[in-house]
């Protein structure tokens, strides 16, 4: 049965946010989404966690949504984090997003402040009330603090505009019992697990490595969705040391924008409090790229 978002199967990619000096890239920003296009990815997340969003300013932010949407040029959609632990604050970026013409919006669970289920469902309401756009609920409670039970998003589903779950709570049971009773379209929030994930009903990935290989994530998720269950594992099975042994060596996106550095597709500067990997780190880094075939 289709889902309530099936235009957002598939890979979705969580952009880093490229900076030189200090400032952001703009133009190593584009030359990103063009390379996503390239790959064939459905759908790119600008400023979500992998691209610092905490550290940006909220002119940065919405420049980078802007930018990221005029690369795109309607070729890839959209769908960039709008999320803050003030609804203030989360209905003015998720209004700027649909303004600038982004296709969705990825808005994560109010973070630190910790509020009541009551609370999330109102703050959810609130911002899916006031677009037109499609919103993605991003629960990570390992990030946030606290969880957005099942039964509270499934609450959600009643809301017009609510279609979609980021699914990071690394709860199996969670997530079957949002797919068992709703449409919503539930993407996988961890990379390893995408496989897992959709074997129960998920429809793909907001995914960290493909920044690096989007073209293989897209292939095991198309394996798996054609019935080549073998290739879809062989897929999977290829992917995990990448995922585990890359994203395990520090906070995202620390590896992954050291990776791509490795790799010549990116300036590797991080903003504080993020710190570069140490040498040690590094070298493990390189070998896990090199295991792989990436370097």
């Amino acid at each position: 049965m289709p889902t309530r978002s099936e235009e957002f199967a598939g890979l979705t990619v969580a952009l880093i946010t490229p900076f030189r000096d200090g400032q952001i890239d703009i133009d190593a920003l584009q030359r990103l989404v063009e390379f996503q296009v390239a790959a064939g990815t459905t759908c790119v997340c600008p400023v979500g966690t992998t691209g610092e969003c905490p550290t940006l300013s909220h002119a940065e932010h919405e420049r980078v949504i802007s930018a990221v949407v005029e690369a795109a040029a309607g070729r890839i959609k959209v769908m960039p984090g709008t999320g803050s632990n003030s609804t203030e604050e989360a209905l003015r970026l998720t209004r700027w997003a649909a303004k600038a013409g982004a296709d969705a919006a990825l808005i994560v669970a109010p973070y630190y402040n910790k509020p009541t289920q009551e609370g999330f469902f109102q703050h959810f309401k609130m911002l899916a009330e006031a677009v037109d756009i499609p919103i993605c609920v991003y629960n990570i409670p390992g990030r946030t603090g606290k969880n957005i039970e099942a039964d509270t998003i499934l609450r959600m589903a009643e809301v017009r505009n609510i279609t979609m779950v980021k699914e990071a709570s690394g709860s199996m049971d969670q997530a079957s019992q949002i797919i068992n009773a709703s449409d919503l379209t539930v993407l996988s929030g961890d990379d390893s697990l995408t496989l897992p994930l959709m074997a129960i009903g998920g429809r793909g990935v907001v995914s960290v490595v493909g920044n690096l290989v989007p073209k293989d994530v897209i292939a095991m998720i198309a394996a798996f969705d054609s019935g080549n269950l073998d290739e879809a594992r062989n897929w999977h099975h290829k992917l995990f040391p990448l995922c585990r042994d890359m994203l395990g060596l520090a906070t995202n996106p620390i590896p992954i924008k050291a990776a791509m550095e490795l790799m010549g597709r990116d300036t590797g500067e991080l903003r504080m409090p993020l710190t570069r990997l140490s040498p040690a780190e590094q070298a493990k880094l390189r070998g896990t790229l090199v295991k792989y075939g990436l370097l």
